[in-house]
């Protein structure tokens, strides 16, 4: 089996929420994460105005020692920005398709093929629209890609910003496509917000000298997925993720088939929160 760590994360064009270059830190962070796979949102692949934020994705995937595949999505005079995959395994071929509903946004869809371990992993990075019709008409074209050239027994990953903060896609994943969100099948999810139920009882249990003032931490906040008396599992929804000093929004996550998901988490506190507008997700996978 191979064990690999996914990292999904919109970067936010190399700057923090501030508006401050957050490029050079967000390498250093990136290669603490020791990442398998990365699927990177918001990805500048020229910038003019500022060398220092010119090819992203090349100069991540230099730092890292990881191969690239960029996807170009939306075109400035001066800049443009896309989705890009790096991958420590080779990358044997991708294509971007063009996935724009309207003229107001230009979406893409990267699409990868993987060579890990000699078996093909067909991995999608996506950031889809902001309005409701789009995103759906979005995962069509997606789910009519992968039906046309991806094999029905083959692993497949998606992930990215799908700017679904009402879980609205998942019957659409699930039924079209086969693919799970990985929090609601982690054995164990770390870094999501704690429900305000849990957040009182915590702080009584504080009040009460019954543990610790550190203990409020919301970086803390795990959750063991549990199986009820019937034998189904208790699905969890995906982490907030937006934006990253306090998120309120669930816009990230990933989607996979084929593998088996070990460990959920997303990033919180610092630096996370002072390098882009969104936090990141990590998940350790393990590929059969």
């Amino acid at each position: 089996m191979a064990r690999l760590r996914l990292v999904s994360y919109n970067i936010h064009k190399g700057r923090s929420l501030g508006g401050r270059d957050s490029l050079n830190e967000l390498r250093l962070g990136l290669h603490g994460l020791h990442p398998d796979i990365l699927f990177l949102q918001e990805v500048q692949g020229r910038n003019e105005q500022r060398m220092n934020l010119h090819a992203q994705h090349e100069s991540l995937g230099a730092a890292l020692r990881m191969e690239v595949a960029y996807g170009c999505n939306a075109i400035r005079d001066r800049t443009d920005h896309g989705n890009a995959l790096l991958s420590r395994f080779p990358i044997d071929s991708f294509e971007n398709e063009d996935v724009s509903d309207h003229a107001l946004e230009q979406r893409g869809l990267l699409h990868a093929e993987v060579n890990i371990a000699s078996r093909t992993v067909h991995c999608f990075v996506v950031h889809l629209g902001l309005f409701a019709d789009s995103r759906v008409r979005q995962v069509q074209a997606m789910t009519e890609r992968i039906k046309r050239l991806v094999p029905d027994d083959a692993p497949v990953l998606i992930a990215g910003d799908f700017n679904d903060w009402r879980d609205e896609l998942a019957p659409l994943f699930i039924k079209q496509l086969g693919v799970h969100e990985v929090f609601s099948l982690a054995p164990k999810t770390a870094g999501d917000m704690p429900r305000l139920r849990d957040s009182m009882r915590q702080l009584g249990q504080v009040l009460r000298g019954q543990k610790p003032f550190s203990s409020l931490s919301r970086e803390k906040h795990q959750h063991i997925n549990q199986l009820p008396l019937e034998g189904a599992q208790a699905i969890r929804r995906p982490p907030k993720t937006f934006p990253a000093k306090f998120p309120m929004l669930r816009l990230d996550r990933i989607y996979q088939r084929g593998f088996a998901v070990k460990k959920a988490q997303v990033l919180r506190g610092k630096p996370w929160t002072l390098l882009s507008d969104h936090a990141p997700i990590v998940v350790d996978v393990e590929l059969g």
